[in-house]
């Protein structure tokens, strides 16, 4: 149902969220709402797959528990 992104396609969004976050710190130190746009970035950081960012989480965090 879900498919992985690629090797390469997971770099380029880690480069692009890289970069994106550089770019903008200067600009979002004076923002009140940064923490939203950080937490955007982070959702884009952390997927490597078509599946929703939450779903994967709180799949991982079923094996960290039990």
């Amino acid at each position: 149902m879900f498919h992985p992104y690629s090797l390469t396609q997971i770099i380029l969004r880690r480069v692009y969220a890289l970069l994106v976050g550089i770019l903008a710190f200067p600009v979002m130190l004076f923002r009140s709402d940064r923490a939203r746009f950080y937490s955007y970035l982070h959702r884009i950081w952390s997927k490597t797959s078509t599946k929703p960012v939450w779903l994967k989480m709180s799949e991982r965090g079923e094996r960290i528990f039990y």
